[in-house]
C-alpha cells in the first residue's frame, strides 16, 4: 500500500492506511483486528494495552502509529505459537491467575518481558516487572504465582477431569489468555455509528437544549442527537422496579456531575473528533447538597419531590430490650467512623452496541444481568421482554456496579431509529463520573458487655450517602441492619439505617451492599471493649460468636451449619505466634530508637447470600444432544468469579462427566434460562443448587428410561448413552430419539429459590437461608514518624461450606482482600476531582502482602453439596483488620478512612496527649 504504515506484528509483515497520528492501540485493535490488546484508560495508569515493541514493554495508549514504522510489535496474540499455548500461559491457567481476564493480556506481556531478559526471577523482581498493569480481580498473588510457576516448574493446565473439591483450571480460561475472549468493545458490527453521551459539567443544574438540527449540519459525519423526547417508552429505569426514579436522559434538571442530558449519533470519526463543548446546550449552575448532613437540612434543595427531607428509605432490625442491657453492662465504649466513596474501577470501561431486528432490539455488551437488562429496557423501549434479546460480553469486572443500568438505552435508542447497528464506549472519565459507587457512611455504634466480655447490648446507626438515584439503596439499608451486629449472638440490639439523597452519582451494589462499612465500625469498637474487659481480643470473639441454635438479631436460629466458630479457632495458633513476634519486634524497636511498631489486628464477618427476604430464584437447563454431547445452559454470568466453572463441577459430580466434556452454553436472553443477576455471592448457592437439580433430574430420566435403579452409573458416548448396573451395560441409542424444541433427545430445567420469609416491622423474620462466615488476621508495621502502613501478611479463615473448587476459592479471598486494602488504606472517590485511574489510587502488585487462605467447610443443607456463597464476605473483615492492627501497634483509631498517612498521624497524636 502506497504511503502506508509499515511495521512487523506478531512476526508478519503488515502496512496500513494511517497517517501515523492514531494511537498505536487503536491501529492494533480497530485496523489489524488485535483485540486482545485492551483499552482501560488511554491514559497509561492501567497498562491492559501492554505490547513489546522491539523487546521492550510499552502502553500502546500512549504510542502514536508513526513511532513504531519498521518495529516488531508482539501481542498477546504473539505468545501462542503454531496454535499450541506457550508455557506462560498455559502457567496463567493452571494457577488460576486469569479470573475476569481483562488485564490478564497486559500481565502476559509483561512477563514475557521480564523471563525473557531474566529467566529466573525472584518474588520480588516479578512484582517490579508486573507494577505497571493493574488488576481489580485477582489480588495478584496468582499472577504472581504463575509467572514464577512458568520460570521454574511449567506444567500443563489441561486438567478438566476432575469433580466436585478438585483444583480444575476455569473451563472458559483459554480464550483470556490468548486475546480470544470478547469483552464488550472488542466486537463491533460493520457499518455501527458511534454514539456520544453529552453529560452535566454541574452536581446541579438546569438546562436548555438549543437548536439540534443546525448543530447536526455544522458538523459533518453527525446523524442524530437524542434527547428525553426521543425515548420511544419510559424515560426511567431502576434496579428496584417500585423505586425506579433514573432518566435515561434527564430533563431540563441534571442531578449529579456526569448525568447524561441529550447523545449525539454519527459516523465513528465524526464521534471521535467531537468535543461536547461544542454541543448546543445553556447551563445555570444550582446549588447542590453532596453530603447527608447538607441534604437533610430545612433549606436543602430537594432531589425528588416525592422524597421529602431527601430520605430515600430506612431501615430496622430490633430485638430485646437495648436500654436494659445498656444498664446491666459493666463495660461500655462508642464511636463514630465514617467511610467515603469507593469507585469499582473495574478494568474494562463500559462499552457494547445494540442493532435492530425487525421490531425487536438486541444488545450486546458488559453486563451482570440479563434479564434485568432485557425487562428494564423493555420499558424504556415500549417493547415486550421477549422482543429484547440481550447477549453479554465477557465481562472486565463487575464488583456491583454492571448490575445498573448505563450504556444500553443510548445505543438501542439510536440503533432503533437509526435502523443501523450502533455502538459506544465509555472513557475512563465517563465511567467514574456516571457509574455507581459504594455508599459512603456515617455511623455511631455503642456496645456494652458484662465483666466478663459477654455482650449485654448494642446500638447502631447508619447514615448512608445514596446518591441521586435510589439504584440499590434500599438494598444497603435493608441489609446492614440484619448485618451490623457481627457474627455474634446478641440479645439487646437496635440497628437502623438511613439513605439519603444527595447531588452525587448514584451509590449501588459494591461487594457487600453496605456490609464492609458497618463492620468497620463494629469489629473496631469490639476491640476497643475487649481491652477494657482485659480480654485477649480474639477470646472476646470466641466468647461472643454466634453458633449453631442461638439467635441471630432477626430471631432466626440456624441448627447447623454456623461456620464463625471454627474459622476463629482455626486463627488462634496463627494469632498467637503472630502476637509474640510483634511484642518482640516493638521491644528491640524501642529499645533502638527506631519508629516502627508492628500490631496484629482481627476482623470477622458474616453474610447473607441472595436477596434479603425476598424471591431469588435461579433457572438451569441441561440437555443431550443426538451425537451425546451434555451442554449446560448457564445463565449466571460469570465476571470472573468462576461460575462458569463451578456450574459445570456441580454438573460433573452428579452425572459422572468430566467437566472437559460438558459444554458451556453462556449468558443469552434468547438461549438460556435465567440464572439471575450476579450479585450477593449467589450463583454459586443459588445457581450452584439450580444446577445440581437440574442434573439429579436429568439423571433420573435417563435412568428411568434405561429402566435401571439409582445406582448405575452412566458415561455419555458418542450417539449413545451407557447405563451400567451390577455388571450389566445397558445402551441408550440416541439417534432414535424425537429431539425437542430447544434441539435435545434428553433434556432437564430446573429452579432453585432459597427459602426467606419477609421481616416484620423490627426486622424479625428470615432474611437469608445461608450465611457464609469468615476471620482474617492482619500483621502490619507502622511508622510512627511518617504514619504510613506496611502489610506484612493477612491469614485469611473463610467458611464457604464446601469448596467446589478450592482453587477458584483462594482466588476471589485474595481478590477481595486486595479491594479490603483499598477500602481501609487508600481508595476515595471525590466527585468532580477522581474521574481517573492516576488520581484515584487502587491497591498495585506491591500494596498486597502474602495472603494465607485457610479453607473451612462447615457444610450447610441448603447450599449444592453443602457450598456457600464467598464473594462479598472476604471484603468485609479486612479493613477492620487493618485498623484494629493499627491501634494494637500504635494505640490509635483511625476511624474515618482511608487511613491515609495523615490521618494515622493525626490519630496517634491525639492517641498520645489523650494518654
Amino acid at each position: 500500500m502506497s504511503g502506508g504504515l509499515s511495521m512487523t506484528v506478531n512476526g508478519n509483515a503488515v502496512c496500513i492506511d494511517d497517517a501515523g497520528s492514531s494511537r498505536l492501540s487503536v491501529v492494533l485493535r480497530d485496523k489489524l483486528g488485535f483485540t486482545g490488546t485492551k483499552v482501560g484508560c488511554d491514559a497509561g495508569d492501567c497498562g491492559a494495552c501492554t505490547v513489546l515493541i522491539d523487546g521492550k514493554i510499552a502502553c500502546s495508549c500512549l504510542v502514536a502509529a508513526g513511532q513504531v514504522a519498521g518495529s516488531e510489535i508482539t501481542t498477546v496474540e504473539g505468545l501462542s505459537a503454531n496454535g499450541s499455548l506457550s508455557d506462560l500461559q498455559n502457567s496463567f491457567l493452571a494457577y488460576g491467575a486469569a479470573q475476569c481476564g481483562i488485564c490478564t493480556p497486559g500481565m502476559l506481556v509483561n512477563a514475557k518481558a521480564l523471563l525473557d531478559s531474566n529467566p529466573n526471577p525472584s518474588r520480588a523482581e516479578v512484582q517490579d516487572a508486573l507494577g505497571g498493569v493493574l488488576c481489580r480481580c485477582t489480588g495478584y498473588a496468582k499472577i504472581i504465582d504463575a509467572v514464577m510457576g512458568a520460570a521454574q516448574t511449567p506444567r500443563l493446565a489441561t486438567n478438566l477431569q476432575g469433580g466436585l473439591g478438585d483444583r480444575i483450571r476455569h473451563v472458559d480460561g483459554p480464550p483470556k489468555v490468548t486475546g480470544e475472549a470478547v469483552f464488550s468493545a472488542d466486537e463491533i458490527p460493520d457499518g455501527s455509528v458511534w454514539v456520544k453521551v453529552i453529560r452535566s459539567p454541574y452536581h446541579h443544574g438546569s438546562f436548555v437544549v438549543g437548536d439540534k438540527q443546525a448543530f447536526l449540519d455544522a458538523h459533518a459525519g453527525l446523524l442524530a442527537v437524542f434527547d428525553a423526547s426521543d425515548v420511544p417508552g419510559r424515560n426511567n429505569h431502576g434496579v428496584i422496579p417500585p423505586f425506579a426514579d433514573q432518566p435515561v436522559f434527564a430533563e431540563g434538571i441534571a442531578r449529579h456531575k456526569g448525568e447524561a442530558v441529550a447523545a449525539v449519533a454519527g459516523e465513528r470519526e465524526a464521534i471521535a473528533q467531537l468535543d461536547p463543548a461544542d454541543f448546543p446546550i445553556e447551563w445555570s449552575e444550582l446549588e447542590p447538597a453532596l453530603t447527608p448532613d447538607a441534604a437533610m437540612k430545612n433549606d436543602a434543595p430537594t432531589v425528588h419531590e416525592s422524597r421529602p427531607g431527601n430520605v430515600l428509605v430506612r431501615g430496622l432490625v430490633r430485638c430485646g430490650d437495648v436500654e436494659a442491657g445498656m444498664t446491666q453492662a459493666v463495660h461500655n465504649v462508642s464511636g463514630r467512623f465514617s467511610t467515603p466513596f469507593i469507585e469499582h474501577a473495574y478494568i474494562e470501561p463500559e462499552a457494547g452496541y445494540a442493532r435492530r431486528v425487525g421490531n425487536g432490539i438486541e444488545v450486546f455488551g458488559c453486563t451482570q444481568a440479563a434479564y434485568m437488562d432485557r425487562d428494564g429496557l423493555a420499558e424504556i423501549m415500549n417493547l415486550d421482554p421477549d422482543a429484547v434479546r440481550v447477549m453479554p460480553s465477557a465481562c472486565g469486572g463487575g464488583f456491583g456496579s454492571k448490575l445498573d443500568i448505563s450504556w444500553q438505552p443510548y445505543v438501542a435508542i439510536a440503533a432503533w431509529l437509526l435502523d443501523r447497528p450502533a455502538a459506544i464506549a465509555f472513557t475512563r472519565c465517563e465511567s467514574m463520573q456516571s457509574t455507581t459507587k459504594r455508599h459512603p457512611s456515617q455511623i455511631e455504634v455503642a456496645v456494652g458487655c458484662d465483666a466478663e466480655g459477654r455482650i449485654t447490648a448494642m446500638r447502631f446507626s447508619g447514615t448512608f450517602n445514596t446518591g441521586t438515584y435510589a439504584s440499590w439503596g434500599p438494598t444497603v439499608a435493608n441489609r446492614v441492619p440484619v448485618h451490623a451486629s457481627g457474627p455474634y449472638h446478641i440479645e439487646n440490639y437496635c440497628a437502623d439505617s438511613l439513605a439519603v439523597h444527595t447531588h452525587c452519582a448514584p451509590s449501588g451494589a459494591f461487594r457487600g451492599f453496605g456490609v464492609p462499612q458497618s463492620a468497620v465500625a463494629q469489629e473496631c469498637l469490639f476491640d476497643e471493649l475487649a481491652d477494657k474487659v482485659g480480654l485477649d481480643r480474639l477470646e472476646f470473639r470466641l466468647k461472643n460468636a454466634l453458633d449453631n441454635g442461638l439467635p441471630t438479631v432477626t430471631g432466626q436460629v440456624f441448627e447447623s451449619g454456623v461456620g464463625i466458630r471454627p474459622c476463629l479457632e482455626v486463627l488462634q495458633a496463627h494469632w498467637q505466634e503472630a502476637s509474640t513476634a510483634a511484642e518482640a519486634f516493638n521491644r528491640n524497636a524501642a529499645q533502638s530508637g527506631a519508629p516502627l511498631r508492628r500490631g496484629v489486628g482481627v476482623g470477622t464477618c458474616w453474610y447473607g447470600c441472595g436477596n434479603t427476604s425476598l424471591p431469588n430464584p435461579s433457572t438451569i437447563r441441561i440437555g443431550v444432544t443426538k451425537d451425546g454431547t451434555v451442554v449446560l445452559h448457564q445463565g449466571a454470568i460469570d465476571i470472573g468469579q468462576g461460575s462458569n466453572t463451578v456450574m459445570a463441577q456441580i454438573a460433573s459430580e452428579v452425572l459422572g462427566v468430566p467437566a472437559a466434556d460438558i459444554e458451556i452454553v453462556g449468558p443469552d436472553t434468547a438461549v438460556t434460562p435465567d440464572g439471575g443477576k450476579t450479585s450477593a455471592s449467589r450463583q454459586t448457592f443459588v445457581s450452584g443448587k439450580a444446577t445440581q437439580r437440574s442434573a439429579e433430574a436429568l439423571r433420573a430420566a435417563i435412568l428411568r428410561r434405561a429402566n435401571v435403579s439409582e445406582t448405575a452409573d452412566i458415561s455419555f458416548r458418542h450417539g449413545k448413552i451407557a447405563v451400567s448396573e451390577a455388571g450389566t451395560e445397558t445402551e441408550i441409542d440416541l439417534a432414535n430419539l424425537p429431539v425437542n424444541a430447544h434441539g435435545y433427545v434428553q433434556m432437564a430445567e430446573e429452579t432453585y429459590d432459597p427459602p426467606t420469609k419477609p421481616l416484620d416491622e423490627n426486622g424479625q423474620g428470615i432474611p437469608y437461608a445461608v450465611f457464609g462466615y469468615g476471620a482474617q488476621m492482619v500483621e502490619l508495621t507502622v511508622d510512627t514518624r511518617l504514619g504510613t502502613v506496611k502489610l506484612e501478611k493477612i491469614t485469611a479463615a473463610h467458611d464457604v461450606g464446601r469448596a467446589i473448587n478450592p482453587m477458584l476459592v483462594e482466588g476471589q479471598i485474595e481478590g477481595g482482600i486486595a479491594q479490603g486494602i483499598g477500602l481501609a488504606l487508600m481508595e476515595e472517590f471525590i466527585p468532580g476531582r477522581t474521574e481517573n485511574l492516576h488520581d484515584y489510587l487502587i491497591p498495585t502488585i506491591g500494596d498486597v502482602p502474602p495472603i494465607e487462605s485457610i479453607i473451612v467447610e462447615v457444610a450447610d443443607g441448603e447450599g449444592p453439596f453443602g457450598a456457600k456463597g464467598l464473594g462479598e464476605h472476604v471484603l468485609i473483615p479486612t479493613a477492620p483488620g487493618i485498623l484494629n492492627a493499627i491501634r494494637d501497634a500504635t494505640g490509635a483509631m483511625v476511624r474515618d478512612l482511608p487511613a491515609t498517612p495523615d490521618r494515622v498521624l493525626k490519630a496517634i497524636r491525639e492517641a498520645r496527649n489523650d494518654g
